[in-house]
């Protein structure tokens, strides 16, 4: 039983409530054990069906989880809120964040005309130029684009989906490692997930085949710029996933391109193997504006209805001014040279870091897109190693789910001068860690 906090409550919403109060404020922190179900009835006063409904509905949204003789324990990574990564100590160099350089990105210049009027826009959620640009965008990859849609980012419109399409306690589908608030956004929703390994082409086949026999009912995946690895889609890679897939009935592909400009790797999309259910989302944070909450998506039919069919019942639309804004920076000349400019400079910056890895043996990953993820045997002893040496980089604690440990180092703002000082500095930690760690 958890110690000094007492669960109350004499409904099933009420115990449930105060389960997830008890998470939220720290008192219940990962792993603690929860009452037995009997013990707890006759501590309220409440019947043992009471109780167990109540830990149901907290199973169900990934708040605790349930370890046979081990009882109901608080989740691994609670889904009342995000894993937030550690405060950067000051002092040192931070490349953890997996954020764009700055110096690369657009000014952000609102439009000059505002909506006229204070109006909906639900009748007509979408600017027309706007949506003939982004046909234009992903018609070169072979994005099948009939049909397209946008939403505030590509976490907005993954939570949409999944809510819409899938019921509490069914299965996802999850790149492992994968990207962190992905996973916990799916655990948010009282979903299952279900890890499928990555390697430098991505999602491996094998993986996804074990998934989709475990009853997965979609798949979140991305084919390029993979967070934390770094996988791209190889033509054959994709092809063999395709075909898996093709065996996997009312499966929901969704395909987060979300580095698509500047992973400095082609497209090759999972949406052109004729699967039935499938969404292609592409956002901007990345290469026009950290701030630009935008996403768009080409998808099948169904998924549209239902996407929109949510949306309109929300937030309604996404602010045209938003959308207006995008568009200018879409179709500015300006823009477009200097999102092939960071393309190129995080290619080169990528690179550089994994060649200086390279020449000092350590193994590393990054195919495409900002982040490394490097291999380690004790992701505490290299942390704390590197910020000895004024390195700060994100343990891969966060984006692992059965995976082996690693770190993530994000490059966008790493010089290349700067990437053999921290490839020595890696390789002189890695060495001590191994020797004190038993590597």
């Amino acid at each position: 039983m958890a110690t000094q906090y007492g669960v109350s409550g004499t409904t099933a919403k009420g115990i449930a409530a105060s389960v997830e109060r008890g998470v939220a404020e720290g008192a219940l922190i990962p792993g603690s054990a929860l009452p037995a179900v009997r013990r707890l009835a006759d501590e309220l006063g409440v019947s043992p069906g009471t109780v167990a409904t109540a830990y149901k509905e907290l199973r169900q949204r990934g708040i605790v989880v349930t370890r046979g003789r081990g009882g109901t324990v608080v989740a691994p990574a609670p889904a009342v809120a995000s894993r937030r990564p550690p405060r950067v100590p000051e002092g040192l160099r931070d490349l953890s964040g997996g954020h764009p350089d700055p110096a690369l990105l657009p000014s952000l210049v609102p439009p000059s005309r505002l909506s006229p009027g204070a109006r909906s826009h639900r009748a007509t959620p979408r600017l027309t130029r706007l949506e003939d640009a982004v046909r234009d965008w992903l018609r070169p990859d072979g994005v099948p684009v009939e049909h397209v849609t946008f939403a505030h980012g590509a976490l907005d419109l993954i939570g949409r989906l999944l809510s819409v399409e899938l019921r509490p306690g069914d299965a996802v589908a999850m790149e492992d490692p994968g990207y962190h608030h992905l996973l916990d956004l799916v655990t948010a929703l009282g979903l299952r997930i279900v890890p499928v390994a990555v390697d430098d082409e991505g999602v491996r086949p094998d993986a996804l085949r074990e998934a989709l026999r475990a009853g997965v009912r979609a798949l979140v995946c991305s084919p390029r710029a993979q967070n934390p690895y770094g996988g791209c889609f190889s033509a054959a890679r994709r092809d063999a996933l395709v075909d898996v897939l093709r065996g996997g009935a009312d499966v929901l592909v969704v395909e987060n391109d979300h580095a698509s400009a500047v992973a400095h790797a082609p497209l090759r999309t999972l949406t052109r193997g004729g699967l039935a259910r499938w969404v292609h989302i592409r956002t901007v944070s990345k290469f026009l504006g950290t701030d630009l909450r935008w996403a768009a998506a080409a998808c099948d039919p169904t998924t549209l209805a239902r996407h929109d069919g949510r949306l309109l019942l929300t937030s309604g639309w996404v602010s045209h001014l938003l959308q207006d804004t995008v568009y200018g920076l879409m179709t500015d000349d300006g823009t477009r040279a200097l999102v092939a400019r960071a393309q190129e400079t995080y290619a080169l910056r990528r690179n550089a870091l994994l060649e200086a890895l390279e020449v000092r043996g350590v193994e590393a990953h990054a195919a495409s897109g900002m982040n490394l993820w490097v291999p380690v045997r004790d992701e505490s002893a290299v942390m704390n190693g590197l910020r000895s040496y004024g390195w700060w980089v994100a343990a891969g604690t966060r984006f692992r789910l059965g995976s082996g440990p690693g770190v993530r180092i994000s490059i966008a703002e790493l010089e290349p001068a700067d990437a053999v000082r921290l490839a020595s500095d890696f390789a002189v930690v890695l060495g001590e860690s191994e020797a004190t760690y038993g590597g």
